[in-house]
């Protein structure tokens, strides 16, 4: 338990807005969460709540897991803890009529706006056009994207002072985790909501590394010093995650650039060279030593195991390497969803449709899910799928080889009934998509497989269950699906898995794990090889590069492992006695 220090004791008793600044695992979430609890503790009203809110579905989960040990279940009761998104949406959901909207609103997924927009991206040719069709989704159809969330919340707040007040009223006391991440939207409705209620903002200017999106950057404290004029409570370096450790001082060495020749305890590395690398097999031995390491100062192997790296691209090899072998070792990827959610629909469309209706029309919807799918890719093929699936359609089956093939998946599908569980038959799916004689239909196979590994299985299956209890069939299962994952993206990350897991630094933003393995890559930079650690763009003394890499160092509670070339060396790390 954290020792309450005058500092901390200093926000307990503050009656004001306060900004509590400080390192990886010095405390701020426990501190924040006292708060909360002696805000409960003195009296609130019937409906009253105090709203703990985050970016990170990651964080939030660590913060509902650190609200079980730190207060009781009458206490909990009273403890609102969400996502921005989820908490901007409930606004939506009850007042976006006010807007002019239709009164009914849904949310645009980010996979559902890859498929409309071709993929685009901020800066591709099509963006502006695609800004357009995003406010007219929007304003006629009712249809909102994720980045809409919280300029939506600013209209409706900036143009209700009832609704500011009614707000308020609900949420006397507002923590704010991660504010250092605030866009000018999210920040404004906390600033309009500042008047009436108290703001307990949680930062660290170090951790700041989503600044490379717009409107965020160091401004955003000195915007949340003007607007509240906060008491500032300052945990600086303390570290209550690894404090038996030296992880956190060596992620601020690295941030410094301070070099002090010695070792640090919880802090490893292993070199390898680039001749001749044998990549599943550096791995186990990364695994074999953290797992060793962990276990010679607990007495137990670790219960979970992050492998870090730098880019999307780097996670999918690595995943892919840990898989290679007689003995593939179990682990779980954090990668782009994109493909795996619309995945989910086409499967979901077959369980729906496989035996319902016209034929030709079931195969032209498979064949527009599976343009989708291209589209949001920005593949080209896409635009082919979708116009075989017009053709038959119009009563004109194409004989290219992948409508022959769908139309044949369709047909086996629908040739023997399902059963009613659907576990068993999402598993038979994936066993008739696997079989097929289409490469296409065996990636979607993997997609649902993972679905299922990072527990979205659980939702579907909730609600898939609930349609066949009530029909005898899965009527809407697509429908069914969909609500499963858009709850997902605006609560989940409660129940990340256990185990290993793959993914970059900028997923494992909030999270925390026993062990760390870093995986350092290089990569080539016109004549010579640069270390992946360095950000493209960034110059010494890689002030950004510095940053991301100490978040990486400090997921870990127990050991972080850096898996290091031998040649070139990384201007980071240069000087480091590991």
């Amino acid at each position: 338990m954290i020792e309450i220090c005058p500092l901390r004791q200093s926000l307990l008793d503050c009656q004001g807005h306060a900004l509590v600044t400080g390192g990886p695992g010095s405390g701020k979430t426990t501190i924040a969460l006292w708060k909360a609890i002696k805000r409960i503790q003195n009296g609130l009203q019937p409906g009253q709540s105090v709203l703990f809110l985050s970016f990170s579905r990651a964080a939030v989960a660590r913060i509902v897991e650190a609200s079980k040990t730190e207060s009781s279940k009458e206490q909990r009761a009273a403890l609102d803890i969400q996502t921005f998104h989820s908490f901007f949406w409930e606004l939506l959901c009850s007042h976006s009529y006010l807007l002019g909207t239709p009164k009914k609103i849904r949310i645009l997924l980010p996979h559902d706006e890859r498929a409309l927009s071709s993929g685009a991206k901020e800066g591709d040719l099509f963006w502006a056009e695609w800004k357009k069709e995003r406010e007219r989704l929007w304003r006629e159809e009712g249809r909102i994207a994720f980045d809409f969330f919280a300029r939506a919340a600013v209209e409706l707040l900036e143009g209700s002072s009832i609704l500011r007040n009614i707000v308020a009223q609900r949420f006397p006391m507002l923590i704010v985790d991660e504010a250092q991440d605030t866009n000018p939207d999210a920040w404004r409705c906390m600033e309009l909501l500042s008047p009436h209620a108290q703001i307990i903002c949680l930062a660290d200017l170090d951790q700041q590394i989503f600044d490379h999106l717009e409107g965020i950057g160091p401004e955003r404290i000195e915007a949340i010093k003007q607007a509240l004029d906060p008491m500032e409570i300052n945990l600086g370096g303390q570290n209550h995650r690894s404090g038996a450790t030296e992880i956190a001082v060596f992620g601020r060495d690295i941030l410094a650039g301070n070099y002090r020749g010695a070792p640090y305890k919880g802090i490893s590395r292993l070199g390898y060279s680039l001749k001749g690398l044998d990549h599943p097999k550096l791995l186990r031995q990364a695994l074999g030593i953290i797992f060793k390491a962990i276990k010679n100062v607990t007495g137990e192997f670790p219960e979970s195991v992050a492998i870090l790296c730098i880019s999307g691209a780097s996670a999918v090899r690595i995943s892919g390497h840990l898989s290679e072998g007689e003995k593939p070792i179990p682990h779980k990827l954090l990668f782009d969803e994109t493909e795996a959610l619309l995945a989910s629909r086409f499967a979901a469309f077959l369980l729906e449709s496989a035996n319902e209706g016209d034929f030709s029309q079931t195969l032209a919807q498979a064949l527009e899910l599976l343009a989708d799918i291209k589209r949001a890719s920005g593949a080209q093929e896409g635009k082919q799928i979708q116009k075989w699936a017009d053709r038959v359609r119009d009563g004109d089956e194409p004989k290219a080889g992948l409508v022959q093939v769908t139309g044949e998946l369709i047909r086996e599908v629908g040739a023997s009934p399902f059963l009613g569980d659907p576990v068993q038959d999402w598993s038979r799916l994936k066993k008739v998509l696997r079989a097929s004689k289409e490469p296409k239909f065996a990636k979607i196979a993997y997609h649902l497989d993972y679905l299922v590994a990072f527990n979205r299985g659980k939702r579907i299956n909730g609600n898939l269950t609930e349609i066949w209890q009530r029909d005898g069939r899965y009527t809407g299962a697509r429908a069914a699906v969909e609500a499963g994952l858009a709850q997902d993206q605006l609560l989940g990350g409660i129940d990340d898995p256990s185990g290993i897991q793959v993914m970059t630094i900028h997923k494992a933003k909030g999270k925390q794990f026993d062990g760390v393995v870093l995986v350092r890559s290089m990569r080539h930079e016109g004549q010579k090889m640069q270390s992946d650690f360095v950000w493209k763009g960034d110059t010494a003394p890689y002030t950004r590069s510095r940053k991301i890499l100490m978040v990486g160092i400090t997921r870990a509670k127990l050991h972080t492992l850096i898996l290091d070339p031998v040649f070139p060396e990384c201007p980071l790390l240069h000087g480091h006695k590991l």
